[in-house]
């Protein structure tokens, strides 16, 4: 895997040691980032992923000593050193080297990298509700892309997984649907699309943002609501938003089997449609 990483003003092979054991950052956790693509020769809002770790970075109590313009400035650059077709990962990152409990924001340094990691196929994948909850603002940093938050996301990844899933629903405290472990969610009943309302316990993905209003200018009704779990299971179709996979479609809930749908397939190739626009 080529990847490269741009720190103090270089752009460096492979990866590079940017943390020590001393680092605030490595022991407790004052770290963004933010993650987009390249492929095809194109990078989707690439801008807003630039915007949103710099929100994420504030949020964390971190100081951006560079602009959104010249983050993307950066990635491009990045990006235009590998073929023109290649399937890119693009992950700004604000960290910082010292503090006590909450960083030194003075102390705030920034890397970037650009690396190679394929683009997940379309072939769809199956989802089942996870014990685990996404917690409420106001008991950790929703607000922020940030690290210290993909422990709970890893765990219940891995416990789907063991049941033999390939990803899975997490709830919010108040026992709704947030999202799934790794992207967010989007389900169809009757030719109406739902997905569940930002509230503040997940991250409202620019994908997600981005899919939500291809779907309103094509015609589509789209609404933001509170979700039970119950309805995932009832749904006509079920398709995913992120940054890595982009649009895919969810081809099992639980026990049940379904294919991918029309709306799903609209959804994707509107998505496309954009990215080449």
């Amino acid at each position: 895997m080529k990847a490269l990483t741009y720190i103090d003003g270089t752009w460096h092979e492979g990866n590079p040691q940017i943390l020590g054991s001393m680092s605030h950052a490595t022991w407790l956790s004052s770290i963004v980032f933010d993650g987009a693509r390249a492929f095809e020769g194109r990078t989707p809002d690439l801008d807003k992923h630039c915007e949103r770790v710099i929100n994420s970075a504030r949020s964390m109590g971190l100081r951006s000593m560079l602009s959104a313009g010249e983050i993307e400035e950066l990635a491009r650059d990045g990006v235009g050193q590998f073929p023109k077709d290649a399937e890119l990962y693009i992950r700004p990152m604000f960290f910082a080297e010292s503090g006590w409990i909450y960083p030194d924001p003075e102390s705030t340094r920034f890397v970037i990298a650009v690396y190679e990691s394929p683009m997940p196929k379309p072939t769809g994948f199956s989802v089942c509700l996870s014990p685990f909850r996404r917690p409420a603002a106001d008991m950790a940093p929703t607000d922020a892309k940030a690290p210290c938050l993909y422990p709970n996301s890893g765990r219940a990844l891995r416990d789907a997984e063991k049941r033999g899933f390939g990803n899975a629903v997490v709830l919010d405290a108040e026992g709704f649907v947030a999202e799934l472990a790794t992207a967010n969610i989007f389900l169809v009943k009757d030719g109406v699309v739902h997905t569940p309302s930002a509230n503040g316990t997940f991250l409202a993905g620019v994908t997600r943002r981005r899919v939500i209003q291809l779907l309103r200018d094509a015609g589509y009704e789209v609404v933001e609501r509170s979700i039970t779990y119950a309805e995932v299971q009832q749904a006509d179709e079920v398709f995913s938003s992120g940054n890595f996979g982009k649009v895919l479609p969810i081809t099992g809930v639980d026990q049940r089997n379904l294919q991918p749908g029309p709306v799903y397939g609209r959804a994707r190739e509107l998505y496309w449609e954009f990215t080449h626009r």
